[in-house]
């Protein structure tokens, strides 16, 4: 590996997350599945609906980087989305989380999920805004079509995370699992109040639950299992740095701290971890040697029990998802990694993670949709921008932020 510095690294990384999200995508024009993106390389067969809102949120970035034509990106984003208002299984909007990348169907009876959806919509968004005209009525014809009002839970007043038909007895409305307390779903706060069809008022934003993390001299609100991708997902899009809340809480604000307390928590490593250290860090769902873990985290972890499931596995994406909080020790995180271990470096750039904790230092060969699209996401965020420009221009995300009462960061300096 040759040296390289912080931002040719970046540089270099981004085209390769991106060539990751263009190239794994099924291109057969006359497939029913056109413009799906797989979920891992573990499991080519089967498409992950967030990997497509994260590659269509992709497809403006090659553009102004010169890494595909125009028209390319035009007619890949066009052929998209007709695939998904026509093809993919949905429920009232709400898409499968997995599907058949060659049909669009339902894999595995899978769940129809509210999370992902409001990732895909996002990305759908962000391709209206770039690209106008038809992409433009085709990305608003797919939020349209979204009930959010169909997955609130009116007596508690939070968001259902899923649509589960199968496994519920009968009779079930077949909802299940809640948004009970902060995690990535801030994004589905800020869709539902936007929504042109079914509107949801500010209440379920506000009785949102909200776990509190200290690690020593960062105090945050946390999610349940305490990582960092929670602190990451809606920021990809949504500029939060620019607004308070009706309450005073500036997200961004909350993810620098989050951040910094993940990394303070390595550099610490209580437990005791040969892998984590002040250049690895980012503790957040990714590949580890047993598998998928979506619990990789700092303490405290839950609310009875401060457990986690932590076993030395460093993601990529933890650090890089967080430039815009935390630039100068992502980018020296990410040259550590890319110094040392040329073993984590492949035709898609870093791979998914590390792990020099087994008997055998381990070194994931799998790439994540979600994980390289963060990934670029974040990084392109904080060389351009560009993403946040896009998204926060779009008319009902403006409404959003009326909605829910957020406030501007100058407005409120200057009260």
């Amino acid at each position: 590996m040759f040296q390289m510095d912080g931002i040719a690294l970046l540089e270099q990384e981004a085209r390769y997350c991106f060539n990751f999200l263009w190239e794994h995508t099924n291109t057969d024009i006359n497939s029913p599945g056109y413009g799906l993106i797989i979920d891992t390389t573990d499991k080519p067969e089967v498409a992950s609906i967030a990997s497509v809102g994260f590659g269509l949120s992709a497809i403006p970035i090659g553009v102004e980087r010169g890494w595909i034509t125009y028209e390319q990106g035009y007619e890949r984003t066009y052929s998209t989305l007709k695939t998904l208002i026509h093809n993919v299984d949905q429920y009232k909007g709400f898409y499968a989380h997995f599907t058949d990348i060659k049909t669009g169907k339902r894999y595995n009876n899978c769940e129809y999920s509210t999370i992902d959806t409001a990732i895909l919509v996002n990305g759908a968004i962000t391709c209206g805004e770039y690209f106008d005209g038809q992409i433009k009525e085709l990305a608003e014809e797919i939020y349209k079509r979204v009930d959010w009002n169909f997955i609130v839970d009116k007596e508690n007043k939070w968001f259902y995370m899923h649509y589960w038909p199968e496994i519920y007895p009968e009779g079930h409305s077949g909802l299940g699992g809640q948004w009970d307390y902060f995690a990535e779903q801030l994004m589905m706060y800020i869709l539902g109040a936007g929504s042109p069809t079914s509107k949801v008022g500010p209440e379920l934003y506000y009785n949102m639950g909200k776990l509190i993390g200290r690690y020593k001299g960062e105090i945050y609100i946390r999610g349940w299992y305490n990582s960092l991708f929670i602190h990451q997902f809606s920021h990809a899009w949504f500029d939060f740095k620019k607004y308070f809340d009706r309450d005073g809480i500036n997200w961004f604000d909350n993810s620098v701290k989050a951040t910094l307390a993940n990394r303070q928590y390595c550099i610490d490593n209580p437990e005791g971890f040969r892998t984590f250290g002040a250049n690895s860090w980012g503790l957040t769902a990714c590949a580890g040697p047993k598998g998928y873990c979506g619990r990789y985290g700092i303490l405290p972890s839950g609310i009875v029990e401060d457990v986690n499931s932590n076993d030395g596995t460093v993601p990529i994406c933890g650090a890089a998802g967080s430039l815009p909080f935390t630039p100068k020790e992502s980018i020296q995180a990410l040259l550590y990694a890319y110094e040392n271990f040329p073993q984590l470096w492949g035709e898609y750039g870093f791979y998914d993670s590390y792990n020099l904790d087994q008997d055998e230092p381990w070194f994931s060969k799998e790439y994540i949709g979600i994980n390289k699209g963060i990934t670029l996401l974040m990084i392109e965020n904080y060389l351009s921008g560009l993403i946040w420009e896009l998204y926060m221009n779009n008319s009902y995300i403006k409404e959003a932020t009326k909605t829910l009462m957020f406030n501007s960061v100058k407005d409120r300096l200057s009260a």
